[in-house]
């Protein structure tokens, strides 16, 4: 049964998460935002309006590109959101900002992902040397030390939730509190949030669930030495 939802959970998951998100900005990038606003003046406007002067807003080449950079203080927006004037658009351009708002505000989590990034790097990178070998040649020491290091790396997806979460609900606070949408566009802006945290929802998911069949291969070669 767990391999089951193992690989329901890697395989259906994802691709759905990929579809949603997909398919809510497409619908809404063709959606105009009432405000006139580009992607860059939304972020500009929620930035300057709490006092973020020091933020730059820059565009970045690629689709959905879009983030933020904590040690360049910059938002990046992908160049249809840069220049775009859609509702999605808007709601991405504020999710970013929503980054720098954290950041500015030294957000708990948000510091938290940060100080983990090294570790969460190297353990993506080296983990599976050590997985692999462990496995194929039944060194259950080097599989353990293996999962320790993909550890860091789920650890890592699970902290990220709160603080996309978070940087969404910013975005819609600040949407809202300035005007920026209309009321049927609020609801739209959160439509596309809500289906770009779906796949962060599912990374973490995917990840969780690996690391609990390593766990389980692990225990099943322990009691074979045994």
């Amino acid at each position: 049964m767990f391999y089951l939802i193992y690989f329901a959970i890697i395989m259906i998951i994802p691709l759905y998460a990929q579809s949603k998100v997909r398919s809510a900005y497409s619908k809404y990038s063709q959606v105009y935002s009432t405000s006139g606003m580009t992607g860059a003046e939304v972020a500009r406007k929620i930035l300057d309006e709490n006092g973020l002067y020091n933020v730059a807003v820059e565009e970045t080449p690629g689709h959905l590109s879009d983030h933020y950079d904590p040690t360049a203080k910059t938002v990046r927006l992908s160049t249809d959101n840069y220049y775009g004037h859609s509702v999605a658009g808007t709601a991405v351009a504020a999710h970013e900002v929503g980054h720098a708002i954290q950041d500015a505000n030294d957000y708990n989590f948000m510091r938290l992902r940060h100080s983990l990034v090294p570790m969460a790097n190297f353990g993506s990178n080296m983990s599976w040397i050590f997985i692999l070998i462990g496995m194929f040649a039944q060194m259950t020491g080097l599989l353990l030390l293996g999962i320790i290091l993909m550890a860091a790396g789920v650890l890592f997806q699970l902290v990220t939730l709160p603080v996309e979460f978070d940087a969404s609900k910013r975005a819609m606070q600040q949407i809202e509190a300035l005007g920026i949408v209309s009321t049927d566009e609020y609801g739209q802006a959160r439509k596309v949030l809500n289906a770009a945290a779906l796949t962060y929802v599912a990374a973490a998911a995917v990840a969780v669930f690996e690391l609990l069949r390593l766990v389980l291969v692990y225990t099943g070669m322990q009691r074979s030495d045994d």
